[in-house]
């Protein structure tokens, strides 16, 4: 996968960006919004798609879009490279395969180990009970 073949495949749209701001606010688009057409990558394997499909599933649209929002700094052009940095790492997390879970057995000594605090667990409770009269 070539990140730089990745990259030309996002399409950007800048929008203005909201909350507070002043006069400058009004008049600038600085708000990035990313979107990413998984279906249309020519960049990622059929197996690469299915992939982030099962992982990202959260953070993608019915189309299976992705789309990132960056409205941190007051400059479009650096809110552009935030963006593609998350994207970035967005898909690298979601191509990570997780290993397969071993179950372990419990050692012998271990189990010993646990009836025995249980054990004492219960004589120490057991003795903090008011004696029976009868």
């Amino acid at each position: 996968m070539n990140t730089e073949n990745l990259i030309k495949e996002l399409n950007f749209r800048a929008i203005r960006s909201s909350g507070a701001g002043g006069q400058h606010v009004n008049k600038v688009s600085s708000k990035i919004e990313l979107t990413f057409d998984l279906n249309a990558s020519d960049e990622l394997t059929d197996e690469q798609k299915e992939l982030l499909v099962k992982n990202i599933a959260n953070r993608l649209t019915k189309e299976n879009k992705l789309i990132l929002f960056c409205d941190e700094s007051r400059s479009q052009h650096k809110n552009k490279e935030i963006s593609i940095q998350r994207f970035l790492e967005v898909v690298k997390k979601g191509l990570i395969i997780p290993k397969k879970r071993k179950p372990t057995k419990r050692s012998k000594a271990s189990i010993k180990k646990r009836l025995e605090n249980k054990k004492k667990l219960s004589v120490k409770k057991s003795s903090r009970k008011k004696p029976d009269l009868e």
